[in-house]
């Protein structure tokens, strides 16, 4: 690990808070304060992403050193380190909620590897910082575990994601009331290392424009540009402009990729939305089993449903917004900020007709394929069938002489299923009829295939193995991400892990809705 090189551009060029301690403070004129994290007990590696630590530049003979369990669990820096945490607001819920900060989040550095490519690396339940609020900064094993699986699982999933390197448990419990209903009791405690070309947020920059600090908000634009998009021109007069409408079709992008594998993030607050069009924060999120777009696994959401999976482009497209109403501090003239919006709204579209053809396998988009696709959506949910594995049982069929065997699976209602028959021989005759004119059958199954996973993270199983290693045993958080690591392919002798939700899990705690503390 000592051949790390970190430069830390952030805390280089960025002004800092010239305040220490870990005192919970209103920050003005900064954005970072320095903050070590705090040491724990008994640091143990649980598990480590084999291809983060190749990019890295480490091996696994480092992630089995002590050191590798002190560094990435709290307890020591490696030389080059500068630990922060940076200061941002955000719109919570669509209602703006001031300054908000890395409550529980501390940035080791950044580090370029041999490839020039920079990662960050934070810790995520590496103690409390000036934005810890009335939090003590920590993590929960069963959070930790789900935030390392999703990270690498989107990974393979082919989403624009950040990534995890590693999960440390610290040998001490943290006191967590997982459903706010005042039974707090102990868990085990984990701290997550993930990692990112820049963790930089929307709210990064909603939070200077709205202390009206022009200047602090104009020196983190140009900060932005020429780091994380060091292909723009930093001095050309509309730099602003192409920035943010990058910007807003990396966004469009990542949200069209979360609704062709039916992920629902969960928590779409603008403190949460990453500039680089990154996937973040995986909290409260989770997997749509029967098709429903207007589930959300958020309690926190259960009365609103304001990040429901139907919702996801819209929220996003609001959040872009919020972020447009930021960067115009430093403009009058906002036209270019509106055709970056505009700009989102026609990647959109475009992802949309991108999934209908990939999903079914249609070769190229043709006039109608949205509409075939909507109507099978709308079955779906009338039916209560399953979107995964509905769509991956739909490659074996031969719409022109249907053998719906391979569909079997995707019921979970029987009842349903069968009133659901004619309907769906209906829409077959249809699909039949479009791939008339499409590709042969040997290309239609490959693009499905290439664009339906067949394994993803359902949270069930996620949570059983959140049980074991609670009881003491993790090894099969290996075991998942191995998985997880082929989405794709076929893995023959673990048809356990592309089951639909059995029903046991309907209603069970970290199986269907999650707290934010999940």
């Amino acid at each position: 690990m000592s051949d790390l090189h970190f430069d830390n551009r952030f805390v280089h060029e960025l002004p800092g808070d010239p305040a220490r301690g870990k005192a919970v403070r209103q920050v003005h004129g900064a954005l970072w304060s320095p903050v070590d994290p705090d040491p724990v007990a008994a640091p143990r590696v649980l598990a480590v992403s084999r291809e983060m630590l190749s990019t890295l530049g480490l091996d696994a003979r480092d992630a089995e050193s002590p050191e590798f369990a002190q560094v990435f669990g709290g307890n020591a820096l490696l030389a080059g380190m500068q630990p922060y945490a940076s200061n941002y607001g955000g719109h919570q819920f669509g209602h703006w909620a001031g300054q908000l900060g890395d409550g529980r989040a501390i940035t080791l550095g950044e580090t370029v590897n041999a490839a020039g490519e920079r990662w960050e690396l934070q810790l995520k339940g590496a103690g409390r910082t000036p934005y810890s609020r009335t939090a003590d900064g920590r993590a929960v094993l069963r959070s930790s575990i789900r935030e390392f699986l999703c990270s690498e699982a989107m990974h393979h999933l082919g989403v624009p994601t950040t990534r995890a390197l590693s999960l440390v448990a610290t040998g001490e419990d943290v006191l967590r009331d997982m459903f706010y209903d005042g039974h707090a009791a102990p868990e085990p405690g984990a701290v997550v290392c993930r990692v990112a070309p820049s963790f930089i947020r929307f709210g990064h920059f909603e939070l200077p424009a709205s202390r009206g600090d022009i200047g602090l908000l104009r020196r983190l634009v140009e900060f932005c540009i020429r780091r994380d998009f060091p292909h723009l021109d930093p001095d050309a007069p509309d730099v602003v402009s192409k920035w943010f409408g990058e910007i807003c079709e990396r966004t469009a992008v990542m949200v069209g990729h979360w609704m062709r594998v039916g992920f629902v993030h969960g928590v779409m607050n603008t403190d949460n939305l990453s500039i680089l069009g990154l996937t973040i924060d995986y909290g409260p999120y989770g997997w749509i089993d029967d098709y429903d777009p207007d589930w959300t696994p958020n309690t926190t959401d259960a009365q609103r449903r304001r990040y429901r999976f139907g919702q996801q482009a819209a929220v996003a497209y609001w959040n872009l917004g919020r972020l447009a109403s930021a960067v115009a501090a430093l403009d009058p003239d906002v036209t270019p900020l509106q055709d970056g919006l505009a700009r989102y709204v026609a990647t959109y579209e475009r992802t949309e007709r991108d999934n209908a053809v990939a999903k079914l396998g249609l070769g190229e988009f043709r006039e109608g394929d949205l509409e075939l696709v909507e109507s099978l959506q709308q079955w779906m949910r009338d039916t209560e069938v399953d979107m995964t594995l509905f769509f991956r049982g739909l490659i074996d069929v031969d719409p022109a002489s249907p053998d719906l065997s391979s569909l079997e699976a995707a019921y979970y209602d029987d009842a349903k299923r069968d009133a659901g028959q004619p309907a769906l021989r209906d829409w077959l005759a249809r699909y039949a009829a479009r791939l008339a004119e499409g590709p042969s059958a040997d290309a239609r199954r490959e693009q499905m295939r290439c664009a339906n996973p067949r394994y993803v993270l359902r949270n069930y199983l996620a949570q059983q193995v959140i049980d074991r290693a609670t009881a003491g045993d993790p090894s099969d958080i290996d075991e998942l991400l191995d998985v997880m690591r082929r989405p794709y392919d076929d893995q023959p002798g673990r048809e356990t892990f592309a089951q639909r939700r059995p029903d046991w899990a309907r209603h069970k705690a970290g199986c269907s809705m999650l707290s934010c503390s999940s």
